[in-house]
């Protein structure tokens, strides 16, 4: 079926063909992004060269946040049902869209770095009580990734007092807490993993016996070393990895961790983490595991393009200027590289539950028939 178009009303149509529709400007509504761009220095008859880049890099900031948070949207949509192994390469096409915004993002506070701290200076005071913090699209997209309230550090918990009187932001706002996160879908997805089963391939047990091994055998080759000092730096070795894998394998000592939020995920996605990541070779292993390493790079750009901001900041008005919106400024924004802003932290940390391949417990021949056939409800929910 054609695209529904409207007659134009405009001259001159034989130099465009005989087509009907919308030009360019018109399609894209140009003259409103176009003529956006209001500086007040102009207003008060001081016109500052720099401040024409500034709003524009941030109007373009804006853009990109609502175009990442309609992808997000879209995620969370698919992962909000039983997802199917059709839906997951439109999941991974997704994700690797949202990366590649924020790898421009994370490139764009270059541009900003053309403009000096004079520069920025001349027309500074125009923005006051403005500030990044009363951006909207950027709180939601925190929100909806799973960056979590009592995370924040405290100036920007309170959001009532970021966006003032605005009745809608802030019920948008507490929506998007509200509503289900993308790491709360992603770990229901994960505690669905086949193999996890008791009754079943039993991933987790033959884990656990794996690294018992592994922890006894270097235990031995430990206790025969003829140099004591090198004896005692092994065994204490030993006993602080025995540490760090029960962790893992004593469901109290991980739910501790939770409170303490040091780790997001539950007990159960954690073990499907953990198997998606040993046999991310096997065809129906692989998309997911392709799905987890591009969350982790979501939160790794994130994490990059504060530290860009946090730098561009300290350059701009130095590390004892308050910020415009009254916070303290880049004192402020260094302590939100911290990982209690990483949402996938838990998949940052699977490298240190990993064990050598040698050791991985080999699929059974029903796992990897099993494995095959991944991808309905049934098999999705009672995998052997």
């Amino acid at each position: 079926m054609s695209c529904p178009v409207r007659q134009p009303e405009r001259q001159n149509l034989e130099q465009l063909g005989d087509e009907d529709g919308m030009l360019y400007g018109e399609y894209l509504m140009l003259d409103k992004i176009l003529g956006a761009q209001r500086l007040l220095s102009e207003q008060n008859n001081e016109r500052v060269h720099d401040e024409h880049l500034f709003i524009v890099t941030h109007q373009a900031y804006e853009l990109w946040f609502k175009q990442i948070i309609y992808e997000l949207d879209s995620i969370r949509n698919i992962f909000s049902d039983v997802l199917e192994e059709s839906q997951t390469l439109e999941i991974l096409k997704r994700l690797n869209r949202v990366v590649l915004i924020l790898k421009v993002l994370v490139d764009q506070v270059m541009i900003l770095e053309t403009m000096t701290p004079l520069d920025f200076m001349d027309f500074r005071c125009y923005l006051r009580p403005a500030s990044g913090f009363q951006s909207l699209q950027f709180r939601l997209l925190e929100n909806k990734l799973g960056v979590k309230q009592e995370n924040r550090v405290k100036y920007n918990q309170n959001y009532s007092k970021v966006f003032g009187n605005d009745s809608i932001a802030i019920g948008e706002i507490e929506k998007s807490e509200k509503d289900p996160s993308l790491i709360d879908l992603v770990e229901r997805w994960l505690e669905r993993t086949p193999g996890l089963e008791l009754e079943g391939f039993n991933f987790w047990g033959k884990y656990q016996d794996a690294v018992e091994k592994l922890l006894d055998e270097q235990r031995k080759l430990a206790e025969v070393e003829t140099s004591e000092d090198l004896k005692r730096y092994k065994l204490n070795d030993l006993e602080k990895r025995k540490e760090v894998y029960e962790s893992i394998f004593k469901p109290d000592v991980h739910q501790a961790l939770v409170t303490r939020g040091e780790r997001r995920f539950s007990h159960k996605a954690l073990q499907g983490a953990i198997m998606i990541t040993f046999y991310r070779d096997e065809p129906r292993f692989s998309q997911p595991h392709q799905i987890l390493t591009l969350l982790m790079d979501i939160d790794s750009l994130i994490t990059k393009w504060r530290y860009n901001h946090v730098l561009m900041v300290q350059r701009m008005i130095g590390s004892s200027q308050l910020g415009t919106g009254g916070s303290s400024g880049y004192h402020y924004l260094r302590s939100t590289l911290s990982d209690r802003y990483k949402v996938f932290v838990d998949l940052f940390n699977l490298s240190t539950f990993l064990i050598p391949r040698s050791y991985i417990p080999p699929l059974s021949a029903s796992m990897k028939s099993h494995l095959y056939n991944w991808g309905t409800v049934n098999h999705l929910t009672n995998g052997k």
